[in-house]
């Protein structure tokens, strides 16, 4: 990705642009070219200078860096034939966008030092959208938040066609709406339009249903949001307890506008939310108390597991038996799935043993029955969601008051579906058996060089795998996998073991049995879980 840097708080004392730079090039990259110089650094009046096209001096530091990636450029240089302002400025706009070198810009954010000129290094060298305003509309939502009344309102960047109001909105998983007002920001402020078009941001109302990562047109089918799953969970109650139905209705709103926010309902009846991290835990809580006006406390945050099945399990429930309360047969199968696959639902059922004078189509029926089985996977025989499966349709009828006996009775419902495949899921899951998987981190460390055995013998005795190992001058760099549980200890103990040098990133790696004791088993059921 095409980057600028920019160097905040030059007016603080002590600030140092060079010294910053050195740490740059030693620690990120080399491939910075500075584009001005500081004056009056660390002082109030500190300002920055921008390198003037021309500029000698600049001009032989900017032929220096782009020779780098250059080579006709590099043997104009050691022939001693300058290149113009021009071409330099068009080789540089071509690396930058290649994400070869990376301008750098310095200034004050406080102040407003500096800012002019990075916004017009952000002009200058970032690529800008084509506006292709011909053909069907094709955007994506990137924000939803609620309007005075409680009605969603969804920003959408859009990259071709346009969006009218009263637009119908196909928004995936079954999701649509009609556009009831589209806004833009002129002036200032968001004034009131008839169309969105390609290459612009609006604000659009009334898509009940929308959520943050629906896209539409060709966005829809590529370029699809994935987002890691969160490894931590726990329940949150609201200080005054007479504020407890609020906090649930602000957490609502907030998990329809951030795809990182999860929440659930425990046993216990109190809200429960997955988590990423500590730092996410701090933010959601401060946005409940400025935004909302409701402080909270959260309790311990747990390791959030996952079921997976161990083996192939079948069950089917057919009308007319003594176990089938209900008017209807449905049979699944429920088998193991590739990792990080999630849900596979399959049909296997010909179209005339299902109901569609109810569903209206295979589709639609299928994907009432996916519906179903999805929430029934929130809830799984130790009580953590059920993943990377397959779960095939086996068997499906439907009685009628003129049917053949095995058949005959009261006309099936979508009632009756909706709540005999749960009991049918839970008995393939059953025999199919799960095994209970922890979340596992691969966490990249950078420490000085003088503590990385202290750091590493931390990591292997709590069982982590070392997967590389790096030095680079003062620095090294170690790449473990860790289990999500220990990651917290980790994050307090790494400030004492590197004397506050030590800097910690992770990343989501997947999932593993369980192979210390008894699987964990988790009372708090998902909200709507069977």
């Amino acid at each position: 990705m095409p980057t600028l840097l920019f160097v905040n708080k030059v007016d603080r004392t002590g600030a140092d642009l060079d010294a910053v730079l050195a740490a740059i090039q030693r620690r990120l990259t080399p491939a910075v070219l500075p584009m001005g110089r500081v004056v009056a650094a660390g002082t109030r009046a500190a300002g920055f200078t921008a390198y003037r096209p021309g500029d000698a001096a600049f001009s032989e530091r900017e032929t220096v860096a782009l020779a780098e990636h250059d080579d006709a450029l590099l043997a104009a240089y050691v022939e001693g034939r300058p290149s113009s302002a021009a071409a330099l400025r068009r080789r540089l706009n071509e690396q930058v966008q290649d994400c070869l070198l990376h301008p750098l810009y310095a200034g004050s954010a406080a102040t407003g030092a500096g800012v002019p000129e990075l916004m017009a290094g952000i002009a200058a060298f970032l690529p800008a959208t084509d506006r292709d305003q011909g053909g069907a509309a094709s955007g994506r939502v990137f924000k939803v938040e609620r309007g005075a009344a409680g009605e969603k309102i969804a920003y959408v960047r859009m990259f071709r066609g346009s969006v009218e109001v009263r637009t119908h909105l196909e928004l995936g998983a079954g999701r649509a709406g009609k556009v009831a007002g589209v806004q833009l920001f002129d002036g200032g402020r968001w004034v009131r339009a008839e169309t969105v078009a390609a290459g612009q941001i609006g604000r659009l109302s009334g898509l009940a249903e929308v959520q943050v990562g629906d896209g539409f047109g060709d966005t829809a089918r590529v370029g699809e949001h994935h987002f890691a799953p969160p490894t931590l969970e726990a329940s949150v109650t609201a200080v005054r307890p007479e504020q407890g139905p609020a906090l649930r209705a602000a957490l609502g709103q907030l998990a329809d506008q951030d795809p990182l926010i999860g929440v659930y309902t425990g046993a216990d009846g109190l809200p429960t939310v997955s988590l990423y991290g500590r730092v996410q835990q701090e933010v959601l809580g401060a946005t409940l108390t400025e935004e909302y006006g409701i402080e909270v406390e959260f309790a311990d945050a747990s390791v959030l597991h996952v079921e997976r099945p161990r083996g192939v399990g079948e069950a089917v429930i057919r009308l007319n038996t003594d176990v089938n309360p209900y008017h209807a047969t449905i049979g699944l199968r429920v088998a193991p799935g590739e990792p990080d696959s999630g849900l596979t639902f399959v049909t296997a059922v010909p179209a005339q043993d299902m109901p569609l004078y109810l569903f209206k189509s295979v589709e639609s029926f299928a994907g009432a029955i996916e519906k179903h089985v999805r929430r029934a996977l929130q809830h799984g025989r130790y009580g953590w969601q059920v993943t990377d499966c397959v779960v095939t349709l086996t068997e499906c009828a439907y009685s009628v008051a003129d049917g053949p006996p095995s058949r005959r009775g009261p006309t099936s419902t979508s009632y009756d579906y909706r709540k005999l495949t749960p009991i049918v899921l839970q008995q393939a899951l059953g025999r199919a058996r799960t095994w209970v998987c922890e979340p596992v981190l691969k966490v990249l460390l950078e420490v000085p060089t003088e503590d990385a055995a202290a750091v590493q013998r931390v990591v292997t005795r709590w069982g982590a795998e070392l997967l590389a190992q790096t030095g680079g001058g003062d620095l090294t760099r170690l790449e473990v996998r860790l289990v999500a549980a220990r990651l917290h200890e980790l994050q307090r103990q790494l400030p004492d073991l590197t004397g506050g040098e030590g800097v910690l990133e992770q990343r989501f790696s997947g999932y593993q049995p369980v192979r210390r004791g008894r699987p964990p088993l988790r009372t708090r059921r998902p909200h709507g879980a069977s």
